[in-house]
């Protein structure tokens, strides 16, 4: 007796569940088992492997909405992130999301550009579509969500929350100590625009290794970003800021790689050159920093691999009940470019020179 076939085949639309069962005269529970990869059912593996046979062979897929309903699980997680730009947050969202697709996830990406009531309402949109958790990047919260969640960047300790942290200590010291093993005593400063949930940390690093070393932070001297930017733009008026009023200095310390890439062309443009007459420091060590011209000293932050490790915790906490830690450091690298240099002899009366004529 011949099989009767599925009414689809031949076609490119998949056959259901139940029309694959009949097909091959099995009972609808066997096939869901075997292609749902359900554990612990007998099933010989000739059967198995004829159902999978059939299954390819007629484009039957399964129906994931059901698969939910019956696991209560979405395998979806929510991202929460300022902008979507080259840099830093792409950076930690690859590492997310090549997390999440080995481990076969899907997820959504919502971004809020600082805006707190999108802050607010964002994540319980994700929820009510399916999140399971939430990992939430470089952004300011105010209170626990009611599924797990990690933050990259966080740094405030909300009960059921764990932040995946840059030891932004270690990264100052790295800083002033490269700068003030180059000779560098008269330096500059940009402090990181208010919104960003590092800058209040990073700038009290700086602060802390500054006096450490004896240095000086001349109010004078230093700078804050504003702007709402994740290019170049960011870096270049606030330097062209400290060249029009004189401002004397042989190095600046940059809050990211994008705002040292745009001081570099401030100087240029007022006919500076970097390193010989001051130098730039960085930070981040996005892809950019090392085709940049000269390419770009600065502080590594692994960002792939901390956006890797928010999507390992969050995943760890939906399988497990056991408790998190509320804080999880990961180290910085110094990566010495062509950005940074001693103080050479002549910089000061150059430089003067250089600011007269502006």
């Amino acid at each position: 007796m011949v099989k009767k076939k599925p009414a689809s085949e031949n076609k490119s639309e998949p056959v259901t569940l139940k029309v694959l069962a009949a097909y091959l005269k099995l009972d609808p529970a066997t096939v869901s088992v075997v292609l749902n990869d359900v554990p612990g059912r007998s099933i010989p593996e000739a059967t198995r492997e004829r159902i999978r046979a059939a299954a390819k062979k007629f484009n039957y897929q399964p129906s994931f909405v059901a698969r939910s309903l019956r696991n209560r699980r979405t395998m979806t997680i929510g991202i929460l992130v300022p902008v979507l730009a080259d840099g830093y947050h792409t950076e930690v969202m690859g590492g997310i999301g090549d997390h999440l697709l080995e481990k076969g996830y899907f997820y959504f990406i919502a971004h809020h550009r600082h805006r707190s009531d999108l802050i607010e309402q964002y994540p319980q949109m994700l929820i009510s579509r399916g999140a399971e958790g939430i990992i939430v990047i470089d952004t300011h919260l105010d209170h626990k969500f009611p599924v797990p969640a990690v933050a990259v960047a966080g740094h405030r300790t909300i009960q059921g929350i764990t932040n995946v942290v840059l030891d932004h200590n270690t990264a100052a010291e790295l800083t002033m100590r490269h700068l003030y093993d180059l000779g560098h005593r008269s330096i500059a400063f940009m402090r990181g625009q208010p919104y960003s949930s590092d800058s209040e940390v990073r700038w009290q690093g700086i602060v802390k290794a500054a006096h450490d070393l004896g240095l000086a932070i001349r109010p004078e001297l230093t700078v804050q970003l504003t702007e709402d930017l994740t290019s170049p733009e960011l870096g270049y008026p606030v330097v062209q800021q400290l060249l029009a009023h004189h401002r004397r200095f042989t190095a600046i310390v940059c809050f990211n790689d994008m705002a040292a890439i745009g001081a570099i062309r401030a100087l240029h443009d007022a006919q500076l050159r970097v390193p010989e007459d001051i130098s730039v420091i960085g930070f981040d060590d996005i892809p950019q920093a090392a085709f940049q011209t000269p390419s770009l000293t600065t502080i590594r932050q692994p960002l792939h691999e901390m956006g890797k490790l928010s999507a390992q915790l969050l995943l760890q906490r939906l399988r497990s009940s056991e408790s998190m830690p509320a804080e999880v450091a990961v180290k910085p690298q110094i990566v010495v470019r062509e950005s940074t240099g001693p103080v050479r002899d002549g910089v000061k009366s150059r430089r003067k020179r250089q600011l007269t004529k502006q």
